[in-house]
Parts: C-alpha cells; structure tokens; sequence
C-alpha cells in the first residue's frame, strides 16, 4: 500500500486492488507465493461464468488481470526483496500469474454491448420534457420543491449538453460557464471549463474545456 500511497493514487484505487488481491486469496485459499499461473485463469474463468449471476465484462475482466499483474510484479521486483524472503521463509517464490498468453488481449477501441445505444433525438426531447414538466407540475401546486426540480433540469441538460462525467458535474460551480467564439450567439454560456475531468493515476484532476 505505501508504494500506491507513494504515487498518490487515490485511496479508492488502492482500497479495490487491496480487496481484489483478497479475493484471490480467497479463491485459491493460497498465499501469493503459492500462485500459479493456472489459479490466475481459474480466477477469472470463474468470474465470467455463465452460471454466475452477474458474469463479469472483457473490459472489467482486463482490468482485474492487470490489478493483479501489478501485485506479482510488485511481489517479484528485486529492490523489495520479497521473493528473496518468500523463498528463504516458505521454500517458495512468487512468479508473474498474469503474462501475454494468458490476458485479455485488447484488439479493438470499444468493447462496449452492442445492444447499447445512444438516445435518439426524440428520446432526448421526451427526457427533457419530462424534467420540465415536473418544474411546472411542482410550481401548479403551490408546493416545496419547484427550485430543486428547475435545478435538476438545468443539470441534466448540462451533463447532456456538454458531455460530463458525474464527477464533473458534481464539481461545476456558475464561474466555470465561458464564452466560445465559434457560437458567439449563446453568450456567456457556449463553453464550460471542466476543473475536475478524470485523472490518471498518480495524477490530479484533469482539465479541459469543453
């Protein structure tokens, strides 16, 4: 954990390799000294069951994959000198479970469902009505409410608009509404400057302007 600490990785980034590290352990009721390449492949075979409930996706499959090639490589490095303390401990060495001929290989840009698709026009405008005429129904009965339903509202269209994360969205403050030269006729509200985009490992917020 102090290595991660040590890049500044977020702690919910060190806290789910933490857990996924775990359920290895778990699964294969070994120590990761004891780790076999095979254990790795069983973890994952089973993971992506279809008899399991909710089997897991390519995308989230690679990413287990990697989390835990990054332990063992952790766990193998030489300058920490745990396989050298594993070895002389437990007659054991630990040994990379995750290689090139056992991962995920990633050949396309998007695996996404193919059932999934983007909201047409129509949809969209439907959405929209929908979030207004809850302002209006709201307003109508003289009840509690009506500014937290317009505020909803102008969010949605914001994150729609602009194309935001939730965490982007979350982070907005009014300052953050800019000027665009290319539609000059929407004034102060053509641009958005995003402080808080999604960041890298080991990174700080991302920004940009969208």
């Amino acid at each position: 954990m102090r290595q991660q600490q040590a890049r500044f990785l977020k702690d919910a980034t060190i806290e789910s390799r933490v857990q996924l590290v775990r359920r290895l352990v778990e699964f294969t009721n070994a120590y990761p000294w004891e780790w076999q390449p095979t254990d790795g492949e069983a973890f994952i075979a089973h993971l992506r069951s279809p008899g399991r409930k909710r089997p897991i996706m390519m995308s989230t499959g690679r990413g287990y994959e990697t989390t835990l090639a990054l332990f063992m490589t952790f766990l193998t490095d030489r300058r920490y000198g745990w396989a050298e303390q594993c070895l002389e401990r437990f007659g054991q060495a630990p040994q990379q479970v995750f290689h090139e001929d056992n991962r995920v290989a990633h050949t396309v840009e998007y695996e996404g469902q193919p059932g999934r698709r983007p909201l047409t026009y129509d949809e969209v405008q439907a959405l929209f009505d929908a979030v207004d005429g809850r302002v209006e129904q709201t307003r109508a009965r003289r009840r509690k409410g009506a500014l937290t339903a317009t505020r909803d509202a102008a969010l949605l269209k914001t994150v729609y608009a602009y194309g935001l994360r939730r965490a982007e969205a979350r982070m907005l403050d009014v300052a953050d509404l800019r000027r665009n030269p290319k539609i000059p006729q929407f004034g102060r509200f053509g641009g958005l400057y995003v402080r808080y985009g999604k960041s890298s490992n080991g990174s700080p917020p991302k920004r940009r302007t969208c």
